[in-house]
């Protein structure tokens, strides 16, 4: 890696957060959480990253191993939910791969924009 990152010094944090049912306190895993994950340490993976952890490995495997993945979105639970919402729009930009080159990086407890 570049300048650094992805270091024991500069780690590189990638967290497929997940989502609450409906009307509920219940979480539920995100299938779009673990796949964006899972392209982000790909791509990582791709560009050099020593050691991901086998959690990154798996979404790594999982997202490669898909054939379909924005059908396999539209088509969960949480795409489902939004697009009979009338949020079509926004499984579509969840699907957008490689859509945008700002690379947040969290200094001094705020998080900027270290595209390059």
């Amino acid at each position: 890696m570049t300048r650094g990152w992805g270091t024991p010094t500069r780690p590189i944090a990638v967290i497929a957060a997940g989502e609450q049912w409906p009307g509920t306190d219940t979480v539920r895993p995100a299938l779009e959480d673990w796949l964006g994950a899972g392209a982000l340490t790909a791509a990582l993976i791709d560009r050099g990253l020593d050691t991901p952890s086998p959690e990154a490995q798996a979404a790594a495997s999982t997202f490669r191993a898909l054939p379909d993945v924005p059908a396999l979105l539209r088509t969960s639970a949480s795409g489902r939910e939004l697009i009979s919402g009338g949020f079509p729009d926004d499984v579509a930009l969840a699907i957008d791969l490689d859509a945008d080159s700002t690379v947040p990086v969290l200094v001094d407890g705020a998080f900027t924009d270290h595209s390059g």
